[in-house]
């Protein structure tokens, strides 16, 4: 059994504990002789039929066989346990004595593993970990080796119901006698959130905060990594303040100044530069008439023909200029006016934008620096029979000189150009100045004109991947736009009231509805008079009262209260908790509840709830999962689970070689970001399957995505639910572009990296770190060189030293080998067919990624649900999850899997049980 030590600590929840035995395959044990007439020897699975069921009837056989939908309630007390069970004596210990202790004895220990030692009281013993890990081995079929003698289907059935059970009644009574806290401070990303509502702007208060680190799941809204130093008080203290400033205004709102470019105006320059090559053509030729007007007719065809790239064009004439911009001198830079321009109804030029193409718009250097920038264009497709609808990107940029310049995209979303040409119409974006960074330091330092160039542009972007110009004819742009004064982020800190006048009152009512929703429940009158007192004791040093209350306001977003997911101390009557297990209050659990849906605070409903008692009851608390999840902040939720689950760091820092695939750009990684999310959050809205996420008969992507893919007639950048069949191989995570990507090396794929990584993430079963002195790969070596990356990696696993790892990773990576560094899929590699063929160490064969969905669906769903919902679970406590919270997920995973294995069910489990609302 020398393969025992694989499985760690970390992985030993992750497997699937059921009650029954017929884990491995997702059976359910009712007696002996079905459960031998069901479940073959693990490792002794035989290749399927030639006529195979679809991958997505694989789903619901798979789910009909499945021990936790058979066994459709967990036991949630000692009670509910069966008063007889196998005996250990008469019944395990014979088995292990046959079958594991020559190798795992005290003669010979394995991997420095000895079982005939370990204690079999799960409850009270200290040998828990090493039994979970006997029973991940066992189940999984990894046990014994395929070399040693073969445990019998009885005995093996025999040994996992014991350890189901008992691990079941140890997990129970643990739960029961031990609580595990989730105090902890906000992640940096909570923290940012949680002041975008408190303020009511999608500012980005926390950039400048450093990174979180992240947990062994994977997480970094873990409690054993966020606590603070007293420093780090000081920081968060500034960065609060900093917040309110940002979010208040002065008392005098700020007079608006007006830019209004037409495209004659803004084809000044290029007519001009036309211009001057006649005159000295003219010159060039004033001897000679019959050239100069050969020379003439040449340049007025040429004016007469489309330009490459961005041109205006005179609709009159019909004359094309190419649009230039240079930075020198500002010559392109457009004065602004104190008073409103009229927009010209008609025009005879406009600016034609290809696709990936930009026009400069240049406004100087009196752009404000706080309020909004609104900037109008008057747009329109230029093909009226187009069905590719173009869309448009602003960006901000600057170039001061030679080596200093920036340009960023302030645009969140693409605007879609769907105006016809005789009918233009505007779109609009309305984008903060504080959020536009970096800006031009050279600023109000140099006068325009001068070098280096203080002005600043707008950029507007053609953003279609495909063919489709945009005309435009107009732009407008007006700064500082405030549609409210004071705008609502003031009026929510410094509210209406009639005792404006009278500091003292006032001071109190700002206090205490700030305090009441930034520290999610009504402040003692303790806390009010302290904060209070503050405010008496600076007030003199400031010159009006908000600037004081500013700095209060400031103290109180540093504090604990406001930074810490905290928990009370008492505990809450529920008939279904133990008498030793403390509730979270109704206002605690508001907080858990929107620190995992909405990655924030909660809002004025959650919390007027849950002072009245009424979040937590039957029928209110579902009506509010819903209402979170159909709330956009549910974006969050979506976009934080899934990059921290998936591990997607590893894609944002990705480097891959240009030489070797040079139509790889920042639009395909930008769409590969993305996908995993989109397709989390359409399994999550139509509550599908989780099964989804291994295998689906659908896509979510956008066109450049889907041309990635060889996806025909998905047009724009926008994501969208697209139908596939089987030949596409797609559908699910396992075969998204951007996981693939990131699990390769950015020249080739990488078997070791992918294997690792569905194991670890998709399994919850991560592989042990390798030994120390393990031998690498010597590419000095000739005969390895010319060698296939699989043949390598072969050869690699063959020492002795190595096996142990890759018997159990390589398998599961190899089977991705149809997958390019890129995700993209291939037939041959290096003039050869693609072996994508494995072993798994039961002896199943895969050959192929549609292979691996087929074993994963067939024999490993409980196991990937039950990885789901522990996953789920860790992010949603924000702590790791221990043994004691075993039989809690294990109740989860079978009422899930009863329920058909929704996503959003799942979601509805997890907020309602006794875990979650648990301290």
């Amino acid at each position: 059994m020398n393969q025992l030590t694989k499985v760690r600590l970390a992985s030993c929840i992750a497997p699937l504990f059921c009650f029954l035995s017929e884990l491995a395959v997702g059976q359910v044990r009712q007696d002996k002789p079905n459960a031998q007439a069901a479940q073959k020897d693990s490792a002794q699975i035989v290749d399927p039929p030639a006529t195979q069921p679809t991958l997505e009837e694989l789903k619901a056989m798979g789910a009909s066989r499945s021990s936790y939908r058979i066994q459709n309630q967990q036991p949630q007390g000692i009670e509910s346990f069966p008063l007889e069970s196998i005996s250990f004596q008469n019944v395990i210990q014979p088995v292990l004595t046959k079958t594991c202790v020559p190798c795992h004895g005290k003669e010979t220990q394995e991997g420095n593993f000895r079982i005939d030692t370990l204690n079999p009281d799960l409850v009270q013993g200290s040998d828990v970990a090493r039994w979970l890990e006997v029973f991940a081995v066992v189940s999984n079929g990894e046990m014994p080796p395929a070399d040693a003698p073969k445990l019998e289907e009885d005995r093996r059935v025999d040994m996992v119901q014991w350890l189901s059970t008992e691990i079941q009644k140890a997990s129970v009574t643990r739960r029961s006698e031990q609580s595990h806290s989730s105090f902890r401070r906000m992640t940096r990303y909570e923290t940012n959130f949680a002041l975008q509502d408190l303020f009511g702007v999608p500012y980005d208060f926390a950039k400048d905060l450093p990174p979180e680190s992240t947990s062994e799941d994977g997480f970094q809204n873990s409690s054993e990594l966020l606590h603070f130093s007293a420093n780090q008080f000081a920081i968060y203290r500034e960065l609060g303040l900093t917040a309110l400033k940002k979010v208040t205004v002065d008392k005098e709102k700020p007079p608006l100044i007006y830019w209004g470019i037409s495209m004659k105006t803004a084809a000044t320059e290029a007519l001009a530069q036309h211009e001057k090559e006649l005159t000295t053509l003219r010159r060039k030729f004033k001897d000679d008439p019959e050239a100069l007007q050969k020379e003439l007719d040449r340049k007025a065809a040429a004016l007469r023909e489309r330009p490459r790239g961005t041109h205006y064009k005179n609709l009159t004439t019909g004359q094309s200029f190419r649009a230039t911009w240079e930075y020198p001198a500002a010559k392109y830079a457009r004065q602004p006016s104190s008073t409103p321009i009229e927009v010209p109804m008609e025009f005879d030029h406009i600016a034609i934008l290809p696709a990936k193409q930009k026009l400069v718009v240049e406004l100087g250097d009196t752009i404000p620096d706080s309020g909004t920038l609104r900037v109008r264009v008057r747009a329109a497709r230029l093909n009226a029979d187009l069905l590719r609808l173009p869309s448009l990107q602003l960006e901000f940029g600057w170039q001061a000189s030679n080596d200093s310049q920036a340009s960023v995209r302030i645009s969140k979303e693409d605007i879609v150009v769907d105006a016809l040409p005789d009918q233009p119409k505007f779109y609009q974006w309305d984008i903060p100045l504080s959020e536009v960074q970096p800006r031009n330091s050279m600023r109000r330092v140099w006068k325009m004109g001068d070098l280096p160039n203080p002005s600043e542009f707008l950029r507007l972007v053609n953003s279609s991947v495909s063919q489709g110009d945009i005309q435009v004819d107009y732009v407008e742009v007006t700064a500082p736009v405030y549609d409210q004064w004071p705008p609502p982020s003031h009026s929510l800190i410094f509210i209406e009231s009639k005792n404006k006048l009278v500091e003292a009152t006032y001071a109190k009512e700002v206090l205490e509805n700030f305090l009441r929703r930034a520290w999610r429940r009504k402040p003692t009158e303790e806390e009010v008079a302290q904060k209070l007192a503050l405010f008496a004791k600076i007030r003199p040093k400031f010159e009006d009262f908000e600037q004081a209350m500013k700095e209060v306001l400031a103290n109180a977003l540093a504090s604990p209260k406001f930074l810490y997911i905290a928990q009370g101390d008492s505990p809450i009557a529920n008939d279904s908790a133990s008498p030793t297990q403390k509730r979270l209050n109704q206002v605690e659990f508001a907080t858990r509840l929107s620190m995992f849906l909405w990655c924030s605070i909660p809002d004025d409903e959650l919390i007027e709830l849950a002072m009245k008692g009424e979040l937590q009851t039957e029928k209110e608390l579902p009506n509010q999962v819903k209402r979170m999840l159909s709330d956009q902040r549910s974006r969050r939720f979506a976009e934080q689970f899934v990059h921290q689950w998936l591990g997607m760091p590893l894609l944002d820092y990705l480097q891959v070689d240009e030489g070797i695939y040079p139509r790889f750009d920042p639009t395909l990684k930008e769409a590969m970001q993305e996908e995993p999310v989109a397709f989390f959050q359409e399994v999550l809205s139509q509550n599908r399957s989780s099964l989804d996420f291994l295998h689906a008969d659908y896509v979510l992507v956008n066109e450049r995505l889907a041309e990635h893919y060889g996806l025909r007639d998905v047009h724009g950048n926008h994501f969208r639910r697209v139908a596939i069949d089987s030949e596409m191989h797609r559908g699910g995570l396992l075969t998204q572009a951007g996981l693939l990507a990131m699990n390769s090396d950015g020249k080739d794929s990488h078997p070791l990296k992918r294997g690792i990584w569905m194991l670890k993430n998709l399994l919850n079963d991560p592989p042990p770190p390798p030994p120390p002195a393990v031998p690498k790969i010597d590419l000095a070596d000739p005969e390895i060189a010319k060698m296939t990356l699989k043949q390598r990696i072969e050869n690699h696993r063959n020492q002795a030293a190595c096996m142990s790892c890759h018997s159990k990773i390589d398998p599961w990576g190899i089977a991705f080998e149809n997958f390019d560094a890129v995700g993209s899929w291939r037939t041959e590699l290096q003039g050869q067919p693609v072996d994508a063929s494995s072993q798994l160490f039961n002896g199943h064969k895969l050959d192929g990624v549609d292979a691996l969905k087929r074993f994963l669906l067939e024999h490993r769903q409980d196991q990937f649900i039950r990885a789901v919902v522990h996953k789920m679970l860790a992010f949603s406590l924000g702590r790791p999850l221990t043994f004691s919270d075993h039989s809690s997920v294990d109740k989860i995973t079978a009422d899930l899997r009863m329920r058909g294995d929704g996503l959003a069910t799942m979601i509805e489990l997890i907020v309602k049980s006794d875990l979650f609302q648990s301290k």
